[in-house]
């Protein structure tokens, strides 16, 4: 009885002590990647954070096994509400939603918006080379691209006041933002460039990425389905939010509506576009393959590290930067999911003056 009581104990004092340690590193995680606490940081130190992260999570494997097998992710304590408008808990913040809400955009501020998950990090590298003029030197110099363009809601990134102005020709503060037109509507000096991507392919990344950085308690399909199929979907519904941008496209001269899917089809030409949007001199030939290049899913995985989406933490020091990253992800739902979310975008859009169909036609999907 004695050496079962000893047992009993010795599990409780370790149990004890991964809760500390686990409430412990997660703090100061937080602290240590907050503003330019990790993207400010050279490579070589932020690689360091990871692999000290890495111990931290081998060490906390028992706890974060149990905490797999009991619970999993609860999306009402993992999100907020500012003003009506959801949003994740932790790389943002009530506070950080009310200060992009407030900000007033500058003539020198060029937005990049998307719902998530439908190419923002894929945009803003290209609108960053072609402000360099294909010359950009993230990689060479492993400055993180979170380092020099601020996500204006999100808590861990440049701020907007931190960001430098981009390029000689067009110098501009390079600006990422989920923020739907309703809460964010354009303003006549800056520039915005809105990516839409496929609602099937949007869920299919979304899932991905929530389950990567969820690890142990990653959520349940239908819950997954269910968040994204609602209000409480973070920066609102797929549909509002795609209708409500491309709106504004066909209203202002100064907002560019692209789809991700004709980005992976023809890169260059989306390259022109949007430099014939920002106003700069036609890029040659050169520039625009250099650029086309840099920007292309091969070397952008290559260089991970610089275009990290998020910081490390525990439940995902690794995360992966893209999963397929390719224009049909929905083929890889299957058919009833997939359709049940067209269909619900497509009712949804109905009344919305932006048919469904006027971005996404049938024949595709």
């Amino acid at each position: 009885m004695t050496w079962i009581l000893l047992g009993i104990g010795a599990l409780v004092v370790f149990g004890i002590a991964q809760a500390i340690h686990l409430s412990v590193v997660m703090t100061s995680t937080d602290q240590q990647t907050t503003g330019l606490g990790y993207y400010g940081r050279p490579l070589d130190e932020r690689r360091a954070f990871k692999a000290k992260l890495r111990r931290h999570a081998a060490a906390l494997s028992p706890i974060l096994w149990l905490l797999g097998r009991t619970s999993k992710l609860p999306f009402d304590k993992a999100s907020f509400v500012e003003r009506g408008l959801p949003g994740p808990r932790g790389t943002c913040s009530e506070e950080s939603f009310a200060s992009a809400l407030d900000y007033e955009a500058q003539p020198e501020d060029v937005f990049v918006v998307t719902q998530m998950k439908c190419g923002t990090t894929w945009m803003q590298h290209v609108v960053y080379q072609i402000l360099h003029r294909g010359d950009g030197d993230l990689v060479e110099s492993g400055t993180a691209l979170y380092a020099v363009s601020p996500w204006i809601e999100g808590r861990t990134s440049a701020s907007v006041d931190e960001a430098p102005l981009l390029g000689d020709e067009r110098p501009s503060r390079l600006i990422k933002t989920h923020l739907p037109v309703s809460h964010f509507p354009p303003r006549p000096a800056s520039k915005y460039i809105y990516v839409s991507r496929h609602p099937a392919s949007c869920f299919a990344s979304c899932a991905d990425f929530i389950r990567s950085n969820s690890g142990p308690i990653e959520p349940r399909e239908e819950d997954l389905e269910a968040w994204f199929m609602s209000d409480a979907m973070w920066w609102g519904p797929w549909p509002s939010h795609v209708a409500g941008w491309y709106d504004a496209s066909k209203k202002n001269d100064n907002v560019l509506f692209v789809r991700f899917e004709d980005m992976k089809q023809d890169l260059p030409s989306i390259i022109r576009e949007v430099a014939a949007h920002l106003g700069v001199q036609e890029l040659t030939d050169a520039e625009i393959d250099e650029i086309a290049m840099t920007c292309s899913f091969e070397y952008m995985r290559e260089h991970k590290d610089v275009f990290e989406m998020h910081p490390p933490h525990l439940l995902s020091v690794d995360g992966p930067m893209f999963v397929r990253g390719t224009s049909d992800r929905h083929g890889d739902l299957r058919d009833e999911l997939r359709n049940r979310i067209v269909d619900w975008c497509r009712s949804e859009m109905a009344e919305s003056g932006v048919p469904y169909d006027s971005i996404y036609p049938e024949s595709e999907g």
